[in-house]
Order: C-alpha cells, then sequence, then structure tokens
C-alpha cells in the first residue's frame, strides 16, 4: 500500500460539494464529485486521517479490483484472484456489502453469496481453513459495486458507518444522523465566529457536531475501532501519529453553544451526550420552552433546529408552525435562523419569506433546509410574506 491510491467516499445527497472541499482541505489530491460520493486519492495515512476527521462521509472505500463482468463465473473467478490472505487473517469475521445495477444478476443478494463463496474458497485452498461470515459488526466489511458489466471490488475501511461517531450514547424518538447534522450545519455556513442556538435540541447533535466544527475537533475521536485496524497491513504507530497531529489542529472557540428544550428527558440526554463527547465546557443544555423565553444572548446568533414533522411526533402544524414564525420574528432580531423540515407544506404557516431554501433528506424523506434573515430595526417581516 505505499503511495498513493484512489479512494472514495460515500455521502448523502446534496453534500458532494461540501465532502469534496472538506477532502481538499485535508490535502485529498484528484478530488471528484460523483453523485452521493467523492473520489480522491491519497496514502495509507490520509485513509487513517480521512476516517478520523471527515464530517460529512459515511464510509471510505478502497478500491483493490476493477473487471468485467458477464456472468456468475466471471465474478467467482476475479474475486478468487485477489489473494485475500495477504489482506486479513483467517481469524477474521467479514461481511459483504453488494449494489447491483446490472441485468447479469437478479439481485445483490446473490452477488454476496458468490463473492463469499470466492473468498472462503481462497482461504481453504491457501491456508486450509476459512473465515467465518458475521453480518453483524464483523471484523472486514467488502464492498461490490456492479454496474451494467463492470464490478468494482473494495475495502471498506470505515466499517461500521462514520455517522457512528462514539458520543451519542442516548437519543430520542427521532434522532437526526450525525452526517446530516454536520453537514446541514456546514450549508449553513456555520464558522464558530458567533453564537449558536438550538432552541428543539432533543438528545444534542447539532450541539454537539456545532462545537466540532468551531474548536476543529477530529469529529470521530470518540469512535474506537474502523475496520482498516483489522488489515494485515494496519500500521497502528501510524494512526496514532495521525491521531496526535490532527488533535494539535484543535483551536479555541469563544462564543456560547446554547440548547433548549422543553422536555426533561431530551436535556437529560442531550446533557449526557455532551459529557461523554467531552464538550459541556462548550454546550450549555437548559429545559426551556422556546416559545416561552427571551432571546439567549444579544448580538448576532446562528440558529438550526430541526422541528417537529408531524411524521413521528403529532403536532398541530399550522398552529406550531405559526408560532415558529411569530417568535422568531418578534424575539430574534439579529439572528441567521436556519431550520430543516419534512413538512414542505408547513412552511408556508411559518410566515416569513426564506432568503435561502435547499433540498435535502432527511433518511428517505424529501426535505428543505431553510433560511431566515431576522434583521435588527430597519428590514420588518411580517405575517402576510410567504415561503
Amino acid at each position: 500500500m505505499a503511495g498513493n491510491f484512489k479512494m472514495m467516499a460515500k455521502t448523502l445527497y446534496g453534500f458532494e460539494p461540501i465532502l469534496a472541499k472538506e477532502l481538499r482541505n485535508l490535502g485529498a489530491g484528484h478530488v471528484e464529485e460523483g453523485v452521493r460520493n467523492v473520489s480522491f486519492e491519497g496514502d495509507t495515512g490520509f485513509m487513517y486521517k480521512a476516517n478520523l476527521c471527515l464530517r460529512t462521509a459515511l464510509r471510505v472505500f478502497k478500491p483493490i479490483k476493477t473487471f468485467r463482468v458477464f456472468n456468475e463465473k466471471d465474478l467467482y473467478r476475479h474475486v478468487y484472484e485477489i489473494d485475500w490472505t495477504e489482506i486479513f487473517d483467517v481469524s477474521k469475521t467479514f461481511a459483504i456489502d453488494s449494489i447491483a445495477n446490472t441485468k447479469v444478476f437478479d439481485n445483490s443478494m446473490f452477488v454476496s453469496l458468490k463473492t463469499k463463496d470466492a473468498i472462503v474458497d481462497k482461504f481453504r485452498d491457501v491456508v486450509r481453513e476459512r473465515p467465518n461470515v458475521r453480518t453483524q459488526d464483523p471484523d472486514i466489511r467488502i464492498n461490490i459495486h456492479i454496474y451494467n458489466n463492470t464490478c468494482t471490488v473494495s475495502l471498506d475501511s470505515s466499517g461500521n458507518s462514520l455517522h457512528q461517531r462514539g458520543y451519542r450514547i442516548l437519543t430520542n424518538i427521532a434522532p437526526i444522523n450525525e452526517v446530516l447534522a454536520a453537514g446541514l450545519l456546514l450549508q449553513s455556513g456555520w464558522d464558530g465566529q458567533t453564537d449558536f442556538f438550538d432552541p428543539m435540541c432533543g438528545s444534542g447533535t447539532f450541539l454537539i457536531e456545532a462545537a466540532m466544527i468551531a474548536c476543529n475537533i477530529p469529529v470521530n475521536i470518540n469512535r474506537e475501532s474502523y475496520s482498516f485496524m483489522h488489515w494485515k497491513d494496519y500500521d497502528s504507530e501510524l494512526h496514532h501519529k495521525i491521531v496526535d497531529a490532527s488533535l494539535k489542529k484543535v483551536r479555541e472557540f469563544h462564543h456560547k453553544i446554547i440548547g433548549y428544550d422543553k422536555a426533561p428527558s431530551a436535556v437529560r440526554k442531550a446533557q449526557e451526550n455532551v459529557d461523554h463527547a467531552n464538550l459541556s465546557d462548550y454546550i450549555t443544555v437548559e429545559r426551556k420552552d422556546f416559545f416561552r423565553v427571551d432571546k439567549p444572548v444579544e448580538g448576532k446568533l446562528h440558529m438550526l433546529f430541526n422541528p417537529p414533522y408531524g411524521e413521528r411526533l403529532p403536532i398541530e402544524m399550522e398552529i406550531f408552525y405559526g408560532k415558529i414564525g411569530d417568535t422568531l420574528k418578534q424575539v430574534y432580531q439579529g439572528t441567521e435562523a436556519w431550520l430543516i423540515t419534512s413538512n414542505l407544506e408547513a412552511l408556508k404557516h411559518v410566515g416569513l419569506k426564506t432568503s435561502k431554501k435547499i433540498k435535502t433528506f432527511n433518511g428517505k424523506l424529501e426535505a428543505r433546509l431553510v433560511k431566515y434573515d431576522i434583521y435588527e430595526g430597519s428590514k420588518k417581516f411580517n405575517k402576510e410574506e410567504t415561503t
């Protein structure tokens, strides 16, 4: 694995430009945006750094072979030709993730099965033993991607999805994905230069991701394992050097990050998650009702929140979103207010004009990230203005 090699990072819809920018800032070469992915080049140390530091990546793949496939024999033969015994030890468990967009195979499960057979047979023929398959939390993850007649075999260096940061030990009914939260923060322009506020903070994901961005903390610093740690060429010393070098780039944050929630259970969960992330020096979580209190700070404020959609948390949509608009207009002058919602009809009841609207997805739900500029003094909003 000496020198640079090609890699590919998966991301969520619409986050490709953000991820590409992250990669360039980290020092990646030949960065190219795809659809829900970004390809790039780097060395082994950079692969470790990408897993540690990328806020909007879900997984980092290392392609190891690409070939043409016209039938199951082609697939088996090419996968068998890879010397898997040089990649991981027979004592390791493994799993196959397959995506097959092709007329050659009816389903991805069959592709995974044939790939598994080839890998197991290779081990049996070389070391007279076979590794075990474990679909849940395997040591090694292998990705098979077939498009038309082109098959790419990749090692998944991440293992579990990189949204599993390791800091969130408690969640509420509808927690937001950590990668989604980080991407929304970056799309909103959050850079740690003002105070930050989430008035409906739930289990605190926006608060924690905002603090990590503001302090330039490696986003997966609390994570304990990656799949690359189980590869035979894992360089523990190099990995620790990468972690130490990344921690030296952490910066101080001189503003406030504040979260409110009216549910006692949510406040408790958010506080525990903040403590687990070692960010209690930067984040304050309080039990307060957004609609009944004053603006928590004076001057400029960056707000981002994820109000209930009515999808899993029942609300009176028209009244609730109308109250959001009234509260922003009456209390939050000098605020750059962003919210994400999958209830597109609800936005019409906010009664404020959006200055930006970005299409995104929250899980499988199509959503909008919208911005309201609440000016001080001269520029007034009124309930007749629509989104």
